[in-house]
């Protein structure tokens, strides 16, 4: 599936992103609801954003992005908005997680 070009009025884009961000500590807990509430997250922050998730895939201790993003964000930015509203939601929404330190590593 070709994917289209971002055309603005002095530039034409297309950047993609590979993302793999881990739960602290390596929990296993990205299982059964809390999983299907992170895909909704995440699918929510990146249309905030103005990127479109090309593919994503959720393992119990890990998460693949695969990101579609307009050029004057950075990738840092990015996953900091995207990190930071899934975990401050799947903490509230399911106090099992409060448990961790944090959600998600700093890496």
């Amino acid at each position: 599936m070709p994917q289209k070009y971002r055309h603005k009025h002095t530039s034409v884009s297309l950047v993609n992103y590979h993302f793999v961000w881990i739960v602290r500590r390596r929990k296993r807990v990205l299982t059964g609801s809390i999983k299907t509430r992170l895909e909704i997250l995440v699918h929510d922050t990146a249309i905030n954003l103005d990127c479109q998730v090309l593919n994503l895939a959720i393992e119990p201790e890990h998460v693949h992005l695969f990101i579609n993003c307009p050029p004057d964000m950075a990738p840092s930015q990015i996953m900091h908005r995207i990190k930071g509203a899934s975990a401050r939601y799947l903490r509230k929404e399911f106090p099992s997680l409060l448990k961790l330190p944090s959600m998600w590593t700093r890496a």
